[in-house]
């Protein structure tokens, strides 16, 4: 899983708990994250029912019931703290990145 049991999660993580804010069963899951992220990110079915017992395992998602062999499942609140706590990392790298970006234009004016 992410370094030091789920402190960064990795891009399908991050979609995983995303898509299960709302009661959902894996080929939705997929579906899902695929649908949110444009066809960019597509996951499998072995690395998502992989994630799906490392996330129930750890607290992060629980199965709601099982209907017709189809395994629901919702984030619980350790995963809602999990992806918030990732969200405003990402949001860090992104404001990083945009005082990178400015860096590089001052030094493009300069060189002019």
């Amino acid at each position: 899983m992410a370094r030091e049991q789920l402190q960064n999660l990795s891009e399908p993580m991050y979609y995983v708990l995303l898509s299960l804010q709302e009661e959902n069963f894996g080929y939705q899951i997929m579906e899902d994250v695929k649908n949110k992220t444009n066809g960019r990110v597509t996951i499998g079915a072995g690395t998502l029912y992989a994630l799906l017992a490392r996330f129930e395992t750890n607290g992060y998602i629980i199965q709601t019931k099982e209907v017709e062999r189809r395994k629901m499942y919702k984030i619980a609140t350790l995963g809602e703290e999990a992806l918030y706590k990732e969200f405003q990392r990402i949001k860090n790298l992104y404001n990083d990145g945009k005082q990178l970006e400015k860096n590089k234009e001052n030094q493009h004016e300069k060189n002019n």
